[in-house]
């Protein structure tokens, strides 16, 4: 099993030394200078997306919630078909159009004169809580090699936390989407080929087939009551947050033309479904292999911790070579979505913050210096949060998600969709999801039992929508798309 993870490694490494030597500007370090083709960009959408929260999280939450987790699911399937059927062709015309670089330049583009404080207002938004994100990652890592390979979490957080950096510092965008690609068909191979084994051992040992009483709650409440309703709806609502991800919408941005455009979009569609069925039914069906005795060393073991129920089926179930195939996709979830929000984190302080603090512009070669410093530095300060925080990784992805949906979710569709969209909406946006997110996680999540995602996405597009119309744009102040 070893053997086959170093090996995964070594192709890794294959691939971030052949790509490196294509970024050779600033453009090509940041969004890859129209050098990806469609379908590439479509499998770092995707790898980038569902990181170590669907490989360990969403398995982990399914173990634990049963058939109930299925909302969750649902609602990010459904936040995928959007962003690729609506969203993705106008954000690569537009992309186009502009040159911007990344999401807050679209934003400058359209309002003339706002690049400073939108610049720095997006930044401080996107740093904050990615480095959340990258941390839930890391944190991800060393669960996975603890429970694999007997590592102590901490050494595994530092093999995870120092391999992503490197390589995204080395060869910017595109050897990320390229390490994407590779790992996007690890991910996939793991949430298909792990289910069907596990249920051939279920059948095998239960013959009389899938006991659904067994798995404990249902999809529905039974009295269709409004507190049941809501549980559907809080999961529903992690497809608002797919509509402000950068780290995603850069991928569109990416593009050459239309045409790559819609043919990545079938290939995106087909992964999601096999990879989001996969990962449900693994926590589905591992929890009842874990009760019968088949898989782990004891049930109340994994009740400390759900998120291990993957690697500990893994290790159980298959055999070492095998078993190492598909460990590599579950640390490829880690590594893919990790990178690309490096990538997204480093872009922002650079393009988004500093050119727009600093009084001369800089040349090319210096500012593809700033963003490989700041990759590793915005990578060291996520990994000392990791070691240090306590939550799961559901958690914590669940909170970054929240608060980037919020804050540019309701921003962009407007941008794209509403021509009245001003820029008193835009600064309504970000501003009001941020704080959203962060005060009804902090105070009101508990209280209410209406998840920050859910609530923090419609305040901010209330405001947005109210600001717009309270104080419109004049036609000479703005640029059409």
């Amino acid at each position: 099993m070893i053997t086959v993870f170093v090996l995964y490694l070594v192709v890794l490494m294959g691939i971030v030394y052949y790509s490196s030597g294509r970024s050779k500007t600033n453009e090509d370090y940041v969004i890859g200078g129209k050098k990806i083709s469609g379908f590439s960009l479509a499998l770092s959408e995707r790898a980038t997306g569902e990181s170590a929260w669907l490989l360990l999280g969403l398995t982990g939450h399914a173990y634990a919630e049963g058939w109930s987790a299925i909302w969750v699911a649902v609602g990010c399937v459904l936040g995928i078909l959007f962003l690729w059927f609506f969203m993705a062709a106008p954000l690569q015309h537009y992309a186009a159009k502009t040159q911007a670089l990344t999401v807050p330049g679209l934003f400058s583009y359209r309002f003339p004169g706002s690049e400073k404080k939108t610049g720095i207002i997006s930044s401080v938004i996107i740093i904050f809580f990615f480095i959340l994100y990258i941390a839930a990652q890391f944190s991800g890592a060393g669960k996975i090699f603890h429970d694999t390979f007997g590592i102590d979490p901490f050494w595994g957080m530092v093999i995870g936390s120092l391999l992503v950096t490197v390589y995204t510092m080395l060869g910017g965008f595109i050897t990320v989407v390229a390490t994407d690609a590779f790992q996007a068909v690890l991910m996939v191979v793991t949430c298909v080929v792990l289910p069907i084994i596990a249920f051939f051992v279920y059948a095998e040992y239960n013959p009389g087939g899938m006991d659904m009483a067994a798995l404990r709650t249902e999809t529905l409440p039974a009295d269709y009551s409004a507190a049941g309703w809501l549980f559907i709806l809080n999961g529903l609502s992690w497809a608002f947050g797919y509509t402000g991800q950068p780290q995603l919408l850069t991928r569109m941005m990416a593009m050459r033309n239309r045409k790559e455009t819609l043919q990545a979009r079938g290939l995106a569609v087909v992964w999601t479904i096999l990879a989001y069925g996969g990962a449900f039914l693994i926590g589905i069906i591992g929890f009842r292999l874990v009760q019968m005795g088949l898989v782990g060393d004891s049930a109340a073991a994994l009740a400390d911790d759900s998120e291990k129920i993957l690697p500990v089926m893994v290790v159980t179930l298959l055999n070492p070579i095998l078993a190492g195939i598909l460990l590599s996709g579950a640390v490829s979830a880690m590594m893919s979505t990790a990178s690309s929000q490096l990538m997204v984190a480093s872009s922002a302080i650079s393009e988004d913050l500093f050119a727009n603090l600093s009084q001369k512009q800089l040349d090319e070669k210096r500012m593809l210096r700033i963003n490989k410093w700041l990759t590793l530095l915005v990578g060291l300060f996520a990994f000392l949060l990791a070691i240090s925080m306590e939550d799961t990784v559901y958690g914590l992805v669940s909170y970054a998600w929240s608060g980037i949906g919020a804050a540019f979710g309701p921003a962009v569709l407007m941008l794209l969709f509403w021509k009245r969209f001003s820029r008193a909406g835009l600064y309504a946006s970000l501003i009001t999801g941020t704080v959203s997110a962060v005060v009804w996680k902090t105070f009101l999540g508990d209280i209410t039992g209406v998840s920050e995602r859910l609530a923090s996405y419609v305040l901010a597009f209330i405001c947005a929508l109210f600001f717009s119309i309270l104080f419109p744009e004049k036609k000479e102040s703005c640029n059409e798309f």
